[in-house]
């Protein structure tokens, strides 16, 4: 298979197929980045000013939009809460996802199929669609207006598709380094530990981004069992820019460019690993 996508001096034909791809996929990214920059432009503006030029630069930049939604309106508190409710909730998901995931790919026993299954089906039923039952048992469980209750809700709601991707991917690890490394004196936990987790570094920074970005944006679970205004995630937060009568426009661009960079810097730290991860097992 022929994956060259460089120009060629001969073979006009190829050459005009590979221009008018590069120039889609220059069209597809243009399509993709101008909200962004759109909205960080927005975001030093007035809100008056970004009904009256929406798509120009701000005549005067207002860098003090950035501190009014820091400082003044506690942007710094909900932001704080989403990376902590976060950056919980996928530590707890990779580290049982995987667990599961090296028993069912490496373990043969009588009810491996069933158990897988019970992992799949959590992909099938959503969770809100059991948002009463859901609600009763944290009531009753005390742990209502608490980041533990949505932090629960998190890891239930990551780990079948955690298990579906590094139960197939740890599939595909030859056998060959786990006997070796039996013949060495290794234990189970240091097999999953030094070996099987090693190798699966591309396959854990597809999940770490697959699930992460839905953590982070999410904003039913936190509105229905968080109440207390200094628990307040990212999402829930930036709904307090809409008034009944007025939105601030420019605070809440200030805003929604701030809440992207976290996912942003994650993406980009973790790009190669998550292209491989996506890619893997496509080439032979």
């Amino acid at each position: 298979m022929n994956t060259d996508l460089r120009y060629s001096t001969t073979h006009w034909g190829k050459n005009l197929i590979l221009f008018i791809f590069h120039l889609v996929m220059v069209m597809y990214v243009a399509v993709i980045f101008y909200p962004l920059f759109n909205m960080v432009v927005s975001s030093l503006k007035t809100t008056r000013e970004i009904f009256q030029n929406p798509f120009g630069f701000p005549r005067v930049p207002q860098w003090q939009n950035y501190w009014i939604v820091w400082v003044e309106k506690g942007f710094y508190r909900y932001f704080g809460n989403s990376l902590w409710v976060t950056a919980v909730s996928m530590m707890f998901v990779l580290l049982f996802g995987s667990m599961a995931s090296y028993g069912l790919s490496r373990y043969t026993f009588r009810l491996s199929l069933l158990l897988y299954l019970l992992f799949l089906s959590g992909i099938m039923l959503p969770l809100k669609a059991a948002i009463i039952p859901l609600f009763i048992l944290v009531k009753n469980l005390g742990l209502m207006d608490r980041h533990l209750s949505i932090i629960l809700i998190f890891i239930a709601m990551a780990l079948p598709s955690t298990v579906f991707i590094l139960s197939g991917f740890m599939k595909t690890v030859p056998k060959e380094l786990e006997y070796a490394a039996r013949m060495d004196g290794c234990s189970d936990l240091a097999i999953y530990s030094r070996i099987v987790m090693p190798v699966s570094a591309p396959a854990i920074a597809l999940v770490t981004i697959y699930n992460a970005v839905p953590i982070w944006n999410d904003f039913f679970f936190p509105l229905v069992f968080i109440q207390s205004d200094r628990l307040k995630t990212l999402p829930v937060g930036l709904s307090s820019f809409f008034g009944q009568y007025s939105t601030n426009w420019s605070l809440l661009f200030s805003g929604l460019s701030i809440s992207i960079l976290p996912m942003l810097i994650l993406y980009l730290l973790m790009s190669n690993y998550f292209i491989r991860g996506m890619t893997a097992g496509a080439v032979k």
